[in-house]
């Protein structure tokens, strides 16, 4: 699976995905900036809200199904997800990346400082969204 975050002012424009085109080809998204990552948006708001706001792994609320094809899917992050992480200071990512790292029985990296890097990623990527005045998006592709 391949995952591409995206900024988009609302759901029906980021519904617009082209079908018959792969992730790499899509380009920019309104931003002209997306990130391609091999982490689910799933663990990406697992990895926000139980190592920046605290909450239990198994109280992580579901994201937004905004498609769903039968070739791709596009889910919104919620504003819970979006804000504490788009808020946080270098410590609370510090935190979080650790805390996540030591998470048992999950997929994704394990190395506290490349979630740190890529919370960071993260963290830049929901600013310059909210900046433009965008929500953030994730194109589910196979």
């Amino acid at each position: 699976m391949t995952y591409k975050y995206f900024g988009a002012p609302d759901g029906a424009t980021a519904a617009r995905v082209p079908i018959s085109m792969r992730p790499e080809e899509l380009g920019g998204d309104e931003l002209g900036q997306g990130m391609y990552t091999k982490v689910k948006p799933e663990t990406m708001a697992a990895m926000v809200l139980t190592g920046i706001e605290g909450i239990a792994p198994s109280k992580v609320p579901p994201l937004e199904l905004v498609v769903l094809h039968p070739d791709y899917a596009v889910v919104r992050l919620p504003a819970s997800v979006v804000e504490p992480l788009r808020k946080a200071d270098e410590e609370s990512l510090g935190a979080a990346a650790f805390i996540w790292s030591t998470v048992p029985d999950r997929r994704g990296p394990r190395d506290a400082f490349v979630i740190y890097q890529m919370l960071h990623e993260w963290q830049d990527f929901a600013r310059r969204c909210e900046e433009s005045g965008h929500q953030l998006y994730c194109l589910v592709w196979p």
